[in-house]
């Protein structure tokens, strides 16, 4: 690696050993400083140009010395820079004493021995530099310990030659893998997956026959060619993680002489189409196999039993679930989602569940019934088997899946009552029933044999299918994840669920009907709180208790036969961000507390009989007429419909919107109608010219109304 550099930016990782016993020192100063400076002046022995010999002296302040640079306030070191000045010496343990030192630079020398450990206490370091020198030996595992490391530069030494493990996973690493990596041929693992690495693969990587793992995935501008011969020379390969890189070529051959493999993952690249490889059935140790969006086409092949997660979602895949499934008593998560699957969905899959975590078939061509069969001690937490041609009911069974986070079997055609049981999943999360033919009342109050709780719930759609009756009061009253309040300004984690082989897996792909439009979201976070009980026959009022879930994010309500007003105390969910009550009957004014919703950014409240003035101001302004159509009775912008002068318009409780209401009206009176006329003007041209929004403008006029009808009563009497 003698003439390539290799960047490495931001917290460097290296997984080699525990590190203990790093040496503390107690209120370091300037004296502490020179005396670390002084101990690496007594192992330079050599200095062709005098500059440490002749100016490092106690007679001089330290900050004067040359390569040394000191802050001002305290006076301590936070640059040394030795760099090309031709020294040649070793690193004493007392430089791990310049505990303020930020960047450390002693490249283009010819310093030589081994890094002492001391140096691990220098926290503060960002820029270290000790490329070009003689160093020996491998990268100290103490190296991770730089927390506020950003470039590292060891180029042109003698470490690594005899490194076996190399992990810069997760970090920000960019600029190109160097291909003298090849050299590393001891190497055991090269993890630098989650990076910002760039240029090709290095083809010299694959000639490293000690290689067990090889993780270069979520690298979005690496690119290299998979060779048909690429992997003939990896007969130790355990683990290959090439995901979401730009890969060309069809899967090798050569891959399934690996007969070690265990975890293989290569979605998300742009491989050529084709079909699944028979020579996959080889790779008999195989335990996780994850393969989506790798344009694959044909028939899933015989499964093998050590298999423990396998995905070949988003893909071209055609047939049945092979019956081999049910021999993978170990299968932890399966992905089949997005292809074109048939037939029915395996009997086994509900025995399979005390070993499964994560079901999604969604998005294919399964029929026939869900299977009835999940066992006791089920450890199911995520299934999905959204949009495909699913008949008959729920099984009861799923009651016995206590771990259970998600369950989406919405557009199928299920017929059932609603699943009252599962309010005894105290886990449950996300519940999607939405577009089948489930029937009859949510609130089953005569349901003795289960306490209906839910308590845990954050998402509930029961959109698009024939359910009846009041709103359920009892089951919004249970809902206390989204009563709970939250701050908005806390950063929102994701529903995410942590994998045996390490990897993370993120719900994705939900759909929302907001305004009359689904809408997917593709990853759901933990503070998301939805309610859709859209397009069904619900009648009678709003319960009180809707307007106690202060954290609700969507509220959908539409295309039902809801009566009554709609009531104030909505204003109170105040993270509101989507309220759709169209196609009710819901009569009345829109109340005013609604202003108090300042996140709203899509309302409908379309084809209902509602009556009065729009709201004004704030969020209000930017809803258009669409929001308010099919309401014969309201008046006011955006509608061309205006109010007459005894109606007032409600909700302008600020300032701004107010100021025109409180005008000194004698002041008027004495500037006259000819200066209001000119003022009048004058704001006119003000607003439209630096661009003031429509609420200012509806004031201007409102107010030059006023006057001039004030004006002329005066006037004529």
């Amino acid at each position: 690696m003698a003439n390539t550099r290799f960047l490495l930016p931001l917290t460097f990782v290296l997984l080699f050993a525990t590190f203990g016993g790093i040496l503390s020192v107690n209120s370091p100063n300037i004296t502490t400083d020179q005396s670390a400076l002084l101990a690496l002046k007594s192992r330079i022995t050599y200095d062709p140009h005098n500059f440490i010999a002749n100016n490092w002296s106690t007679s001089t302040f330290v900050c004067k010395w040359i390569g040394v640079i000191c802050e001002s306030r305290h006076h301590r070191v936070v640059a040394l820079n030795l760099s090309g000045m031709g020294l040649t010496g070793t690193i004493p343990s007392q430089l791990g004493n310049l505990s303020s030192l930020a960047r450390f630079d002693i490249s283009d020398n010819t310093f030589h021995g081994s890094l002492p450990i001391e140096l691990a206490n220098l926290h503060q370091l960002e820029y270290l530099n000790f490329g070009s020198n003689n160093f020996e030996g491998e990268i100290p595992s103490w190296f991770g310990y730089f927390t506020e490391l950003r470039s590292l530069f060891l180029h042109g030494n003698n470490v690594m030659a005899e490194m076996t493990y190399l992990s810069l996973y997760n970090n920000s690493l960019d600029g190109n893998i160097p291909m003298e990596i090849g050299n590393l041929t001891m190497l055991n693992s090269l993890l630098l997956g989650y990076n910002n690495l760039t240029g090709p693969i290095p083809s010299s990587i694959f000639n490293i026959s000690s290689l067990q793992e090889i993780v270069l995935g979520n690298n979005n501008n690496l690119f290299g060619h998979l060779s048909s011969n690429i992997f003939d020379y990896l007969p130790r390969l355990l683990r290959l993680n090439l995901v979401g890189i730009q890969l060309s070529g069809r899967i090798p051959s050569s891959l399934f002489k690996c007969k070690k493999l265990e975890y293989l993952e290569l979605y998300d690249n742009n491989l050529e189409e084709d079909i699944v490889p028979l020579g996959i059935t080889n790779l008999t140790s195989l335990v996780y196999f994850s393969m989506p969006k790798t344009n694959l086409s044909g028939r899933i092949p015989r499964l093998q039993p050590s298999l423990q997660g396998y995905g070949v979602a988003d893909n071209n895949l055609v047939g049945e679930i092979p019956c081999s499934i049910c021999n993978l008593s170990s299968l932890d998560s399966l992905y089949l989602s997005e292809n074109s699957l048939d037939g029915k969905i395996p009997e086994c899959i509900g025995n399979l569940s005390s070993s499964l975590s994560i079901v999604e078939l969604q998005n294919n061509n399964f029929h026939g019934e869900i299977p009835e069969t999940f066992s006791q001690g089920c450890t199911l937490q995520i299934f999905r088997i959204n949009n495909n041609q699913v008949e008959g009911s729920l099984p009861r069974s799923l009651v016995n899946c206590k771990y259970l986070n998600l369950l989406d079997v919405g557009n199928n055609y299920l017929y059932d009552t609603f699943p009252n049981w599962l309010g005894i999943l105290d886990r449950l999360q996300v519940l999607i029933l939405r577009s089948n033919r489930f029937y009859g009342q949510v609130d089953n109050s005569n349901a003795s044999d289960v306490s209906v709780s839910f308590t845990h719930l954050r998402v509930i759609d029961l959109s698009h299918n024939n359910f009846s009756g009041y709103l359920p009061t009892k089951f919004f009253e249970n809902l206390q994840a989204i009563r709970e309040e939250h701050e908005k300004k806390v950063e929102p984690e994701y529903l995410k669920y942590s994998l045996d082989d390490g990897s993370i897996y993120y719900v994705h792909d939900l759909y929302f009907t907001t305004k009359g439009l689904e809408r997917e979201f593709h990853s759901l976070v933990i503070i998301w709180m939805a309610i859709d009980f859209s397009n069904n026959q619900f009648f009678g009022e709003i319960p009180k208790t809707l307007g106690q879930l202060h954290s609700l994010i969507v509220l959908n309500l539409s295309h039902n036969s809801l009566t009554g007003s709609i009531l104030s105390s909505l204003g109170d969910l105040t993270e509101l961000e989507s309220l759709d009550l169209s196609s009710n009957k819901f009569h009345g004014r829109i109340p005013s507390e609604l202003k108090k919703l300042g996140f709203l950014t899509v309302l409908n409240l379309s084809q209902n009989n509602l009556v009065g003035p729009i709201l004004q101001g704030k969020q209000f302004d930017t809803f258009t007429n669409d929001s308010y159509m099919g309401n014969w009775g309201l008046c006011g912008l955006p509608l061309s419909k205006s109010c007459g002068n005894d109606e007032e318009t409600p909700g302008n409780n600020n300032s701004e919107d107010d100021g025109d209401g409180e005008l000194n009206w004698k002041f008027s009176i004495l500037m006259g109608y000819g200066s209001g006329f000119v003022v009048g003007l004058s704001m006119r041209y003000i607003v439209f010219t630096i661009g003031k929004p429509r609420w200012l403008i509806r004031i201007i006029t409102r107010v030059e109304q006023r006057f001039e009808k004030w004006y002329r009563s005066k006037l004529f009497g």
